[in-house]
């Protein structure tokens, strides 16, 4: 553009006989004041005193997010990635303006880094949404980080470049090679059983994290940026550069330069990622034996997603598992680290390998389908590289690192990394149940002398889930009993609602869903000496319980903690708190999160609105109670024809006799909530809103819209 016509453009701005156009870059989305041409002035006044030109401001604008901290060293190289985007958006045309958002590090996040993902994908999505953006290169690379970017990513939906900080180098002690966290967990555990000494422990915490970066095995960090690659989003090379390499800063100028590529031809993520994208995902995240996080991760991701909520599933994951052999050797379930991964050819020679197993139309960042990419970009096999990516002939294992399983102990799901067990046995495996009812129980009795355990025992650890901890901690690794570590046991099969580390292994069955925490939960009525057992063969975890004291477990459940529920109001009366459950951040976590086969995420940010059937009390449970005679009958809703939005709300219909006053009296009365359940079609105010048609007859239907201040009472009604 010459100078006039640069001129010219600038003076259109200031003419108001004519309608200022939705603009891209620097005029989009303009604050509301009420006068388009007075917002667009003050935004070009305020920006002009950072120093810009006219001609800078006319450029596509590429924001990119900045989540470096002093609490965060796995993002202390953000700054210098930050410069050399920045020289990649320059050098094609853009103007780069980076901006905060939330940090976040395990280690420094109480009392979970996942209990402030959701958090942080809100804080990108609503930045993202905010800022006068083109495109967005979101720098990340800490485990809950990336899941976070990409869901508030997706449902900004403005052209996103993931660009991550990349893998810490290994550290050595007494020649032996160290990584966190893989070696963090082992090495802790030799220690407890006395192998080492404190001297040891100490001069191994000095190298398990020798230079910035992301955990240096297969982590969740490491699985989330192979995942990342693999959909498409970022260079392959991208996720697997160390942190402090020459090469991961030519990445992020690489990035920059696709990010002003992005915003000139504006492609939408939710247009770019399709089914095929995420079939490509899962089969990498089989194939490198990764995180069970990621799964979490993965389905909250794809919930986001309006053309994807809901058609893939923890079933896809685990048919995907059946056909996809783990051929990356690297800790947990091999032998290497991410250095090793990098220099065998990383996702390229990965992605090669696969070839046959991906759906090679899927798109990439860069407009070219992954087949047209990966036939651009050759890779040869060399002696080291098939040593750290075997071939599909030459597996570590044959198929299914990462299995979903499913049985009355389980009843929406519960998943386990098969590859990372230290005892092949324990995958077919059943024993008398050591229950732990919470970390702090955990704490206390897991190293007692007299705790009844053997080796054949099932360590149960219940209420660490979403919302029962809150915040699902990684506290699914059960410590082994100290008496019995010091005898050499180094595997038990163990089983919670909660997560574990990335980096960590063992036979551990997580996730297991419904939570403890949710009133009526299988998981949440397993007693001391019931007979557990997992089958990974056929994909079954169970409790030898049967079905009638199982369903009168569950009612003292729901009674014992109708009972404390009460107890927490009579409380919350003394400070003038009544029928608060909370306040802030905490009260929105476990008001609003779903359970684990979903993602964890709020059910007010998935594409698919889940609040008006998140959970409802089970017939079993309301029979139990005696609420109505003749049970009940769950209606679930009914949605549109995509499987989207609720267009007729789900229910519970009286099979005999009515509800009435013994709906107020047994549930309502017990529990003082009714202010959030109403009946009679009265509105119970903010939380909740229930109407009843039929005047209580034998047809009575009773419409839930939100039993979330009940919670205690709620089991999921699939």
């Amino acid at each position: 553009m010459d100078a006039t016509s640069s001129k010219d453009a600038v003076m259109a701005d200031y003419d108001l006989s004519k309608p200022l156009q939705a603009g891209a870059g620097f005029k989009m989305g303009l604050t509301n004041y009420g006068d388009q041409h007075f917002s667009l002035f003050l935004r070009k006044a305020f920006i002009k005193a950072a120093g810009y030109s006219d001609d800078a401001l006319s450029r596509p604008l590429v924001g990119i997010i900045n989540t470096y901290s002093g609490f965060n060293p796995c993002h202390a190289n953000v700054p210098q990635l930050i410069e050399a985007a920045k020289r990649g958006v320059l050098l094609s045309g853009g103007l780069p303006i980076d901006f905060p958002t939330i940090s976040l590090h395990e280690s420094f996040a109480s009392p979970t880094s996942m209990y402030l993902r959701n958090l942080m994908s809100m804080d990108t999505e609503e930045m993202i949404k905010a800022q006068p953006v083109d495109a967005v290169i979101t720098i990340g690379g800490w485990d809950k980080t990336v899941p976070a970017q990409l869901m508030g990513a997706i449902s900004a939906n403005k052209p996103v470049l993931p660009l991550v900080t990349g893998p810490m180098m290994p550290g050595s002690y007494r020649g032996t090679r160290l990584g966190a966290c893989t070696d963090c967990r082992n090495n802790w555990a030799a220690y407890r059983a006395g192998e080492l000494d404190m001297e040891d422990i100490a001069g191994i915490n000095e190298e398990l994290a020798p230079t910035s970066g992301t955990c240096g095995v297969m982590g969740t960090a490491s699985t989330m940026a192979c995942i990342t690659a693999a959909l498409g989003l970022m260079p392959f090379r991208g996720a697997s550069a160390p942190a402090v390499s020459s090469t991961r800063l030519r990445i992020a100028e690489e990035t920059g330069h696709n990010a002003v590529a992005a915003a000139k031809s504006q492609v939408l993520p939710q247009d770019l990622l399709t089914s095929a994208s995420f079939h490509n995902a899962i089969t990498v995240l089989q194939a490198i034996g990764g995180s069970t996080n990621a799964i979490v991760h993965l389905l909250a991701i794809i919930n986001r997603h309006p053309q994807l909520t809901g058609t893939i599933t923890l079933k896809t994951i685990d048919d995907i598992g059946r056909r996809t052999p783990l051929i990356v050797d690297l800790k947990p379930s091999g032998d290497n680290y991410m250095t090793d991964f990098h220099n065998a050819g990383g996702m390229l020679a990965l992605l090669h390998t696969l070839h046959p197993l991906l759906d090679l139309s899927a798109r990439t960042i860069s407009s070219c389908t992954l087949g047209d990419l990966l036939a651009k970009t050759p890779f040869k096999p060399f002696p080291f590289s098939l040593s750290i990516i075997r071939p599909l002939t030459s597996p570590l294992h044959p198929s299914s690192s990462l299995v979903v399983l499913k049985g009355n102990l389980a009843p929406n799901g519960a998943v386990l990394k098969a590859s990372a067990s230290k005892y092949r046995h324990l995958l077919s495996h059943s024993g008398p149940a050591v229950v732990f009812r919470n970390t702090a129980d955990l704490a206390a009795r897991i190293d007692d002398p007299d705790l009844d355990v053997t080796e054949a025992s099932v360590l149960v650890l219940q209420n660490i889930g979403p919302k029962g901890n809150p915040g699902m901690p990684e506290a699914g690794v059960i410590p082994i009993p100290r008496k019995l570590a010091a005898k050499g046991v180094k595997d038990m099969l163990r089983i919670s609602d909660g997560r574990m580390s990335g980096t960590a292994g063992g036979t551990i069955v997580l996730h297991v869903s419904p939570e403890a925490g949710v009133g009526g939960s299988p998981l949440g009525c397993v007693r001391d000496g019931d007979v557990v057992g997992v089958d990974v063969e056929g994909r079954r975890v169970w409790v030898e319980v049967g079905e009638e004291e199982m369903r009168k477990r569950m009612v003292e459940g729901v009674e014992r903690e109708m009972v404390e529920e009460g107890r927490r109001k009579a409380e919350e009366m003394k400070v003038g708190r009544v029928g608060v459950r909370g306040r802030g951040y905490r009260w929105l976590f476990e008001k609003h999160v779903n359970q684990a086969e979903e993602g964890c995420d709020f059910d007010f940010l998935t594409a698919r609105d889940d609040r008006d059937f998140t959970c409802v009390v089970s017939a079993e449970v309301w029979q139990g109670l005696g609420v109505c005679e003749g049970g009940v009958e769950v209606v679930p809703p009914r949605r549109d024809a995509g499987g989207g939005r609720v267009v007729e709300h789900g229910c519970l219909r009286a099979l005999e006799g009515e509800f009435g006053e013994d709906l107020r009296d047994d549930v309502v009365g017990c529990v003082e909530t009714a202010g959030a359940l109403g009946v009679g079609g009265e509105e119970g105010g903010d939380d909740g809103f229930v109407g009843a048609e039929g005047g209580g007859e034998e047809s009575a239907r009773v419409v839930l819209a939100d039993l979330e201040d009940a919670a205690f009472l709620a089991v999921c009604a699939g």
